[in-house]
C-alpha cells in the first residue's frame, strides 16, 4: 500500500469512522460508506477529532488524506487497493456485504473484517474467494489503539495485511485458529465476568473494582503481558518456580470464580455503580478523560523503548 491510495470503508459507526480517521491521518485516502444517512452526514465532524489525536501518537505524520463519503457500497469499492468491513456483527448482513463487494471491487483486493467476535469460516462461507476475507479486529478505538487481531487461511495475505497494519502504527497479533472474541475480548470477558461476580456477590463496589485494575494488574499489563507478570512473580526462577510453588493456589482461585447472571438486579447495581463512578461526567467527558490517559500512556512506552 502506497501512501494516497485509495482505502474503502463499509459501515460508517463508531469502529469504521475511527478506522477512516487513522488511515487518513497516515495520508491515504478514504472512501466510506455508511448506508444510515443521519450518522452519514455526522462522519466529518466525527473524523476531524479523532485525527488530531492520532497527530499526537503519531511520528513523521504526513498530511492527512482526503475524505469521499460514497453515494453507494459500489461507489466505495470501486479502485479501492484495501476494504475495511465495519458493518453490524450480523453474519447474514456481512455475507450480502462480501457478495457485493466481489461483485464491484477490483479482483484481489483483501477484505478486511473488523468483526468483534465473528470467525472467519462462519463469515466467508458464501464467497467466491474466500481467501480474500481476514479477520482483523482492531481494539477500540482504532485510532488511539494499536493492537489488531488477524485470522485467515492465507498466511501470505495475512503477513502483507499485517505489514501494511505496521505502516499504521498499529500492533498485529495473529491467531493459530479461530475463534469467537479472537484473544483480547476473550480476556476481557473473563476479567469483566469475575469484576460482574464480585459487584454481584456484595464483594466490592463498581468503583473500587476498576480503581482496583486500573492502579494494579491494568498499570502493570500496559508494560507486560499476562504470562509474563506471572513469570516475573516467580523470582529468580521464573515461571517454573511459580507454577510449582504456587500453582495449586491459583486453581483454588480459579475454582472460587464466579458464574454471574446478567439478570435484572446484577444489572442494576452495575448501571447504579457506573452512575457512582462517572461521578455526573457525560460519556464526552469521559471518552476525552480516556483518550488523553491513552495517549500519554502510548506516548510514555514509546519513549522507554530502546
Amino acid at each position: 500500500m502506497a501512501k494516497g491510495d485509495r482505502i474503502a470503508v463499509i459501515g460508517g459507526g463508531l469502529i469504521g469512522t475511527s478506522w477512516a480517521a487513522l488511515f487518513m491521518a497516515w495520508g491515504h485516502d478514504v472512501a466510506l460508506f455508511e448506508h444510515d444517512e443521519t450518522s452519514r452526514k455526522a462522519i466529518p465532524r466525527a473524523i476531524r477529532g479523532p485525527i488530531g489525536q492520532v497527530a499526537e501518537l503519531a511520528s513523521g505524520l504526513p498530511a492527512p488524506g482526503r475524505l469521499h463519503l460514497a453515494d453507494s457500497l459500489e461507489d466505495a469499492v470501486t479502485g479501492a487497493a484495501w476494504i475495511q468491513e465495519n458493518v453490524p456483527e450480523k453474519v447474514p448482513l456481512k455475507r450480502a456485504i462480501y457478495a457485493a463487494i466481489e461483485t464491484a471491487a477490483p479482483a484481489g483486493v483483501t477484505i478486511a473484517s473488523s468483526t468483534s467476535s465473528l470467525v472467519w469460516s462462519e463469515l466467508s462461507a458464501d464467497m467466491a474467494d474466500p481467501s480474500r476475507l481476514i479477520t482483523a479486529h482492531p481494539f477500540n478505538p482504532p485510532h488511539l489503539m494499536p493492537l489488531v487481531e488477524m485470522f485467515g487461511p492465507d498466511a501470505a495475505r495475512v503477513q502483507a495485511a499485517a505489514a501494511f497494519y505496521r505502516s499504521l502504527g498499529r500492533h498485529p497479533v495473529f491467531l493459530r485458529r479461530e475463534a469467537v472474541g479472537h484473544i483480547a475480548n476473550r480476556l476481557s470477558s473473563a476479567l469483566w465476568r469475575e469484576a460482574v461476580n464480585m459487584v454481584a456477590e456484595g464483594i466490592a463496589d463498581v468503583d473500587q473494582i476498576d480503581a482496583a485494575l486500573v492502579h494494579g494488574p491494568g498499570l502493570r499489563w500496559s508494560v507486560v503481558g499476562a504470562h509474563m507478570a506471572y513469570h516475573l512473580g516467580g523470582g529468580a526462577g521464573g515461571i517454573g518456580h511459580y507454577l510449582s510453588h504456587l500453582g495449586p493456589s491459583q486453581e483454588r482461585r480459579w475454582q472460587d470464580l464466579g458464574q454471574p447472571r446478567l439478570d435484572a438486579a446484577t444489572c442494576a447495581r452495575l448501571v447504579d455503580g457506573i452512575a457512582a463512578e462517572a461521578g455526573g461526567r457525560d460519556i464526552a467527558t469521559l471518552e476525552a478523560l480516556r483518550d488523553a490517559g491513552l495517549i500519554a500512556v502510548q506516548r510514555a512506552l514509546r519513549e522507554k523503548r530502546p
